[in-house]
């Protein structure tokens, strides 16, 4: 690595812009610093949920993930860069592939619960899903790769696969959304 940080704070962001890994300046609202904060942000909720006990080899696959996420931030602050490739794309799918056929098929839509850890994926599949809207907003105004736009694609439905992965290895069920539940009202819960 060519340069390490030895100063934290440099006050040229004090004026509402911030450096891209080019040396242009752009000003931090900008698409593409927004899509940076997502993908940042991204990469926080999976660190989170990397804090859970979770079985070895969806331990490995989340630190691969936060890896290829770090790259992604990387792709987005040098334009022109290309850092995601097919490849990071198909192991998306093949990982999808491989957890989603052992799981029971699924008849209800799911809500995020169930054990702390799925909960913690649904958490990072939403922020995925704005990270992902965010680099369409970025695709519509510059040119990016379209690599980025369907990582995450991948990347937000294996996190939905992992909930419940996550809840099995839990010995916990998927929190199903019942129509037939009735008004919020008619059934008070106690405090």
């Amino acid at each position: 690595m060519g340069n390490r940080l030895s100063k934290i704070y440099t006050r040229t962001g004090d004026d509402g812009t911030t450096g891209l890994g080019d040396g242009s300046r752009v000003s931090k609202d900008s698409l593409r610093v927004e899509a940076m904060g997502d993908v940042d942000e991204l990469n926080s909720t999976v660190g989170v949920l990397l804090t859970e006990t979770l079985e070895p080899a969806v331990n490995l696959l989340l630190v691969s993930i936060q890896h290829d996420l770090f790259d992604l931030g990387g792709e987005l602050s040098i334009p022109g860069y290309v850092a995601i490739q097919e490849s990071h794309v198909i192991a998306l799918e093949r990982a999808l592939d491989t957890y989603n056929t052992a799981l029971p098929p699924l008849k209800e839509f799911i809500l995020p619960g169930g054990s702390r850890a799925a909960a913690l994926c649904h958490i990072s599949r939403t922020v995925c899903r704005r990270a992902e809207r965010r680099i369409v907003s970025l695709a519509d105004a510059e040119t990016i790769s379209p690599l980025c736009q369907q990582y995450l694609n991948r990347l937000s439905d294996l996190m939905f696969v992992l909930s419940r992965v996550v809840n099995r290895a839990a010995g916990r069920d998927d929190v199903l959304w019942r129509r037939d539940r009735g008004a919020a009202s008619e059934s008070p819960r106690e405090p």
